[in-house]
């Protein structure tokens, strides 16, 4: 573990040490080192974007590093063994390029298409199942997430999930908007609360925090939706479709092999479009736009992307409200994510 550690960035590392000042729990390390959480190194949380010039991320952000950092928050405000495990295992069904292949199977709305597989995949680890058997732990009590309301819940509220992709693609992983030192700050005003309907959620302490957060939120929330993010997703999923139609991969891989490993024989396949159309994408500094369908080149449009944004709630004096309520800038912030308005086409020359 303390191998793999080094291996990542320093700001991951130093992320982690701010998310959980004792450390990595030793229970939450040995679920870490099975072979069925150690393949998600090699998944990386931006769906593939990372690949092309278009996106300037500042370093690898794997989808065991987000895993890690949600079971992480988790335990920092639970300690409890089950949620904490449940958050770890999220994403274990994660396959290469991550929510890309929610747009191969059509499901760019809501992207949970791969979720199912998560019973699957914990069943299928020997390694695992020992380990819940040893710790008392049923498989129904950690492998949907969706049952704690601080590891996951519905947009646009807060839950560790969403504050943790948010904050560490915040700090570079996709785009820098915060300092180490302005992520201790907003974490550290955290805590556990109750919203509208009762439950349990994360929120803050004082109001100018969560405006910080909201600011910063929202400059991340603009990235996930921008015609180049949206573009490169739907093109990675049309060449693993052609790549799977043409008999060069199956599905199965898609959840076995690493993504250099995919890259390396889409690369490498005999077919021209295929090779000669990722490389145009690959040296891409920007991407095309038009409000009409642009004839004889690759032009997509996504009607309804996801669109990702927390609304948090904050403590006042009655109670605990959404900062919307009481902050013109940061309501104003969180409409212009909710309305945002591409182009309604993104294309580059090149014909699939």
């Amino acid at each position: 573990m303390e191998e793999y550690l080094k291996s990542i960035h320093s700001k991951i590392q130093e992320y982690f040490a701010i998310l959980s000042p004792e450390g990595i729990p030793e229970f939450l390390v040995e679920y870490i080192k099975t072979p069925q959480m150690q393949k998600q190194k090699n998944i990386s949380t931006t769906c593939g974007t990372i690949y092309s010039k278009m996106f300037s991320n500042r370093f690898w952000n794997s989808s065991l590093e987000h895993s890690i950092g949600v079971a992480l928050i988790v335990w920092n405000f639970t300690k409890d063994k089950k949620q904490t495990i449940a958050g770890l295992f999220h994403d274990i069904a994660t396959p290469v390029f991550k929510h890309t292949i929610d747009f191969m199977n059509g499901d760019y709305e809501t992207q949970e298409s791969t979720e199912e597989l998560t019973r699957k995949m914990i069943l299928d680890s020997k390694e695992i199942m020992a380990l819940l058997n040893r710790d008392e732990i049923k498989i129904e009590e950690v492998e949907d997430y969706h049952i704690y309301p601080i590891a996951d819940n519905n947009s646009p509220r807060l839950s560790s999930d969403r504050l943790g992709y948010t904050l560490l693609d915040g700090i570079g992983a996709v785009i820098e908007v915060w300092s180490l030192e302005e992520i201790r700050e907003i974490y550290t005003n955290i805590e556990i609360q109750q919203n509208e309907e009762g439950i349990k959620e994360l929120g803050f302490k004082d109001k100018k925090i969560a405006e910080k957060f909201v600011k910063g939120m929202s400059q991340v929330s603009k990235v996930y939706v921008e015609n180049r993010t949206l573009f490169s997703m739907q093109f990675l999923a049309d060449i693993m479709k052609k790549m799977a139609e043409e008999n060069l991969i199956c599905k199965d891989e898609l959840y076995q092999l690493s993504e250099q490993e995919v890259i390396k024989k889409i690369e490498q396949c005999q077919i021209k479009s295929i090779v000669n159309n990722f490389e145009i994408w690959k040296n891409a500094t920007k991407i095309k736009e038009s409000e009409a369908l642009v004839p004889n080149r690759y032009c997509v449009s996504i009607p309804k992307p996801k669109i990702r944004y927390i609304n948090p709630l904050v403590r006042q004096k009655n109670g605990f409200v959404r900062i919307s309520e009481i902050s013109e800038e940061a309501s104003q912030q969180i409409e212009e994510i909710k309305h945002l308005k591409n182009k309604k086409y993104a294309y580059l020359d090149f014909d699939f």
